[in-house]
């Protein structure tokens, strides 16, 4: 089991993979730590700019 990097109201960064939307990259605040999927822990992150939340990989998250 590998332990979350980051904590509920932290900041962050978001970085869409490929696939998804670019344009949803940007600042965001942790919501809540997520069980893993596989082996990376993943968040409910909501963004800063219109506060739409979304599910996202620890790996897809850096600090701003």
């Amino acid at each position: 089991m590998t332990a979350h990097k980051y904590t509920a109201g932290q900041n962050v960064r978001f970085r869409p993979d490929r696939r998804e939307d670019a344009a949803a990259g940007g600042l965001y605040t942790i919501v809540r730590r997520l069980p893993e999927e596989g082996s990376t822990p993943q968040y409910r992150i909501k963004a800063k700019t219109d506060g739409r939340e979304r599910v996202v990989r620890e790996n897809q998250l850096e600090r701003p």
